[in-house]
């Protein structure tokens, strides 16, 4: 805990630049939250990317973005269209390619997109809320709810503003798939996180006349084999994942990897120094 002041930098610094990259460069939205229709065709005769852009040129629709998945297939984005315009494009997609195979074709609504961002909205404060009751009274002490939580959000921010950053170098977008990668970084986060406080606890009961800090540290230090060989084994297979993976899957993979790394982090370097804070405050002798 001696490194308290470190990881108060580290995690403000990354905490601006989210929010920085949030504020100034915002989201690539998919079609799950901007709505639109995605396109995917098997066209062998394609060679350049290049060739759609000009039938959707040719039928006046705005191409959104064009995506290789591998074996002859593409990706494309663009907004919703109607069924005489679809026809047109089918037609086209035969001039260009006699031998071209639709494989999917899936239009969404903006309203759905909506809605799904605000079930999203609403799940992270009601995981909040629970997870604050939960471990406050299971711990009799919402000092460990609250710093639990608090980290929780930590995590949440620099993902979010991780791929905000991504988003507008790279391309990445928001879809349905990150918002999963989102809810499983606080699940991990958190569980990490109470294993620490648990082992807090039970050290505290065995010594009540140990301080705080010397408790966090004597419990970091049992506990950080197993979290550091938990999490690895972890990190590794999404490393690979990103590297190795396929399109569909490498922004999925790369929003686990950076929630993943940064709750290992958040569960010494958050969790942990912000129950310090709140013990201190707590001793801290009352002016008369």
């Amino acid at each position: 805990m001696k490194f308290r002041p470190l990881f108060y930098f580290i995690s403000i610094t990354l905490i601006l630049f989210s929010i920085f990259s949030i504020v100034f460069w915002g989201f690539k939205p998919s079609i799950d939250f901007a709505g639109g229709t995605v396109w995917q065709v098997n066209a062998p005769g394609v060679k350049n990317q290049d060739q759609f852009k000009k039938i959707f040129e040719e039928n006046k629709i705005d191409l959104i973005s064009t995506a290789p998945l591998g074996n002859n297939q593409y990706s494309l984005k663009f907004a919703n269209i109607n069924q005489e315009q679809k026809n047109k494009l089918d037609q086209s997609l035969k001039t260009l390619d006699k031998d071209a195979k639709e494989m999917k074709f899936e239009t969404l609504g903006p309203s759905l997109g909506k809605e799904l961002l605000t079930k999203t909205i609403a799940a992270v404060i009601l995981s909040a809320i629970s997870l604050l009751v939960f471990i406050g009274l299971r711990f009799h002490d919402f000092t460990f709810g609250t710093s639990a939580v608090l980290a929780m959000f930590h995590d949440a921010i620099i993902l979010i503003g991780s791929f905000s950053i991504l988003g507008h170098f790279f391309g990445a977008e928001l879809d349905s798939l990150f918002v999963t990668a989102l809810l499983t970084t606080l699940s991990a986060s958190v569980h990490d996180t109470v294993i620490t406080f648990d082992r807090i606890r039970e050290l505290k009961r065995q010594n009540f006349k140990f301080q705080w800090v010397d408790l966090a540290n004597q419990a970091v230090t049992e506990v950080l084999n197993r979290t550091i060989n938990t999490s690895m084994t972890v990190i590794i297979m999404l490393l690979a994942l990103v590297i190795l993976g396929g399109n569909t899957t490498r922004w999925f993979a790369m929003a686990l990897l950076i929630g993943y790394t940064c709750g290992t982090y958040s569960s010494t370097g958050v969790a942990i120094p912000l129950v310090l804070i709140w013990k201190k405050l707590q001793n801290r002798p009352k002016k008369k």
